[in-house]
């Protein structure tokens, strides 16, 4: 009889796995042990990094900035990991984030009563509606067009940072109302508003997609689209609907950007935060070939991006090289948590077995054959 898989040679099942093993192999694992290797290294060069003070019931401290700082990164990496898990990309929610904040901001500028609510409401409904028809044209020229993904998003990547100087007139418009200041820089229950806004967002995707079939059918359509529409999946409008929430995403990101610093400016807001949201999303443990995708891994993968960029400052690098720093970072981060990165660097590691001397194994082999 042949032994089951698990037995040796010499009738020994080998040992499991040891819990640190099993640990170091969980997809979150990595990104959060960068993550808080990155904390602590910032106590180094400011000793109160981990102080967080009470002052008028608002906290304050560093880490309460890389929340809300990185509170819009996380937002436009959520709608960017449910693109990605449909081997798709959107390289135009950085000219959304510009647009949404371009037109609230206009919006309210306009308007008769800047700082009533109903004003500050419908600029919301506005550049969210806005968003969400960038999402609906993406989604339409991905699903029912057959254009690359890749090529539609980078034709309003570029026209859309059009779009958002055209209605600022390439003039930076600044805003007076606290009702719009409070989407990026109010606090709620002593807490930034943003971080809780984000919080709800990132709650609401998570449960939609863990404990629903929602996740299911997203990760059926990247990971092999032709047996997905066999079993009757509805491909085309599960692509619609991820580039619908992207933008949408991108659209409340702009929002917290704008409020934050209470002006829009159409030509840097958002700039390049497409491509921090796909290093988030990839340092999460989101493969860019589609399939499965991890939504605590993507705000992991955010907040070591907005870490990295406070310790950055706080290193005083000079701001031509940080970009650098920061690509070099990050290449590290993806070739640790590499299963073949790791395993090839540990055969390094392992002494060399040393081979058996001849007379042992002709002594072996007589016992064997007398």
């Amino acid at each position: 009889m042949t032994p089951p898989d698990d037995i040796g040679a010499g009738g020994r099942r080998p040992a499991r796995a040891p819990g640190v093993r099993r640990l170091t192999r969980h997809r979150l694992f990595w990104p959060a042990t960068f993550l808080a290797s990155l904390l602590l290294g910032n106590v180094a060069f400011t000793h109160d990094f981990f102080a967080v003070r009470v002052q008028n019931g608002h906290l304050y401290g560093s880490l309460i900035d890389i929340l809300q700082f990185g509170a819009p990164l996380i937002l436009v990496s959520l709608g960017m990991t449910l693109v990605i898990a449909t081997r798709g990309i959107d390289l135009s929610v950085g000219s959304t984030v510009a647009i949404a904040g371009a037109l609230a901001c206009e919006h309210i500028a306009t308007a008769k009563d800047p700082g009533s609510l109903s004003t500050v409401m419908s600029a919301i409904t506005l550049a969210v509606g806005v968003a969400a028809a960038i999402g609906l044209l993406n989604g339409l020229l991905v699903a029912r067009l057959g254009v690359q993904p890749i090529v539609a998003t980078l034709v309003l990547m570029v026209a859309g940072r059009g779009v958002a100087q055209l209605i600022t007139d390439g003039q930076i418009i600044s805003v007076s109302s606290s009702a719009y200041k409070m989407i990026g820089g109010g606090y709620w229950l002593t807490l930034p508003f943003a971080v809780l806004l984000a919080a709800a967002l990132v709650a609401v995707t998570s449960f939609v997609t863990r404990r629903t079939a929602l996740g299911m059918l997203i990760e059926s359509v990247g990971g092999n689209p032709v047996a997905s529409r066999l079993v009757g999946v509805r491909a085309a409008g599960l692509l619609v609907m991820v580039y619908v929430v992207s933008a949408v995403c991108a659209a409340v990101a702009g929002l917290m950007i704008s409020s934050n610093v209470s002006s829009a400016d159409g030509n840097n807001a958002g700039l390049w935060i497409e491509l921090d949201a796909i290093l988030a999303v990839v340092i999460g443990g989101t493969a860019l070939t589609g399939g499965r995708f991890s939504v605590g891994g993507t705000v992991l993968g955010a907040l070591i991006i907005q870490t990295l960029s406070t310790t950055i400052y706080t290193l005083g690098v000079p701001p031509e090289t940080t970009l650098v720093f920061k690509a070099l970072v990050v290449m590290v981060v993806c070739l640790v948590q590499s299963p073949a990165f790791r395993a090839r660097l540990s055969r390094r590691r392992r002494p060399a077995a040393s081979a058996p001397a001849v007379g042992d194994a002709g002594v072996r082999q007589q016992e064997v054959h007398p």
